[in-house]
């Protein structure tokens, strides 16, 4: 399980999957992983989120595509794109926490401790208006800043890096923190840094992206495309997980609840309620699930239903039907 470090797992009963059945997620022949990936964009200023991942599905010629948290026109940095099939994993990747880089201009000059201390004041749970051009309703809402780090301040210019809450408004931040300081700050620059479980290590420019498709295209060359396409099961890294049995997932893919009886491994951080993914004993991500039980419960029930299932995430024919339809 190499794509699922840092999370404390149990045992529930030893396994083994059939090689006959299913692939692991980087060894998936490379139309099939174009088909059911991730590509970490590192967007450029001008165009729209969903111009950029427009391109992406053009230069693969695939159905669709999606993205992780829109970023205006003017702002770069960190964008999850899905590939095709790698869009059911999206609702996975919509509330994780985000990094910004942050330069705003202040509008009058402000002693250094007081502009400080301000700005510092914001960290916390803080109250947003949304601005008049955002695809939410405009009503007062509460979003956490975990940290305002100031990394330069120039003049009227302030360089800071804020990790936040996902929804949060950094260009809104810049004017709140200007009326606090009774003299104005707008947003000039915005770059995300980290969205998840992803960071600017992590990105790839649309060039980059277009000469490792070529290569692949026209010589194939597989190597770079391969070095850039994360298996979409990258997309549950933070989430908590369950391991079953090959002879349960045929039936979770035609909507059946996972039984405890079909689990072979978790992960410790399930709760009643919390989204789960489940995946085979190959790695390769099943379903998304709703969990019944936690994990403890689980682990030393023998009946009873672990999870509902609330999207199928592979094709239903992968692995053999081994149970009796009623």
């Amino acid at each position: 399980m190499k794509t699922f470090k840092g999370q404390k797992w149990f045992e529930k009963e030893n396994a083994e999957t059939d090689e006959k059945y299913g692939t692991e997620p980087h060894e998936r022949p490379i139309e099939d992983l174009i088909k059911n990936s991730l590509v970490i964009l590192d967007k450029p200023k001008g165009p729209t989120s969903h111009q950029a991942a427009s391109w992406v599905r053009d230069m693969f010629s695939i159905k669709k595509t999606g993205h992780s948290g829109t970023l205006d026109p003017h702002v770069t940095g960190v964008l999850v794109c899905s590939l095709d099939n790698a869009s059911k994993t999206m609702p996975l990747l919509s509330g994780h926490d985000k990094e910004y880089i942050c330069l705003m201009q202040v509008h009058k000059e402000v002693d250094e401790k007081k502009l400080v201390d301000t700005i510092k004041s914001f960290e916390g749970v803080i109250t947003q208006m949304p601005p008049v051009k955002s695809a939410v309703k405009r009503q007062n809402r509460q979003r956490k800043i975990n940290e305002i780090e100031i990394l330069e301040i120039k003049e009227n210019d302030v360089l800071f890096r804020v990790a936040c809450e996902a929804g949060t408004y950094i260009r809104v931040l810049c004017a709140d923190i200007g009326k606090k300081l009774e003299v104005g700050a707008h947003m000039a620059e915005l770059r995300r840094t980290k969205a998840g479980p992803f960071t600017e290590k992590d990105v790839i420019t649309l060039h980059d992206l277009r000469d490792a498709y070529e290569d692949w295209k026209k010589d194939g060359d597989e190597t770079k495309l391969r070095e850039i396409l994360l298996p979409l099961e990258f997309a549950a890294k933070k989430v908590p997980k369950i391991i079953i049995k090959d002879s349960a997932v045929s039936a979770v893919c035609h909507g059946a609840p996972l039984s405890v009886g079909g689990v072979s491994k978790l992960t410790s951080d399930i709760k009643e309620g919390s989204t789960v993914a489940i995946l085979s004993l190959k790695g390769e991500l099943v379903v998304l699930g709703e969990a019944v039980l936690d994990s403890q419960s689980i682990l030393k029930k023998r009946k009873g239903i672990a999870c509902n299932i609330k999207r199928v995430v592979m094709k239903e024919d992968a692995y053999p039907k081994m149970w009796k339809e009623k």
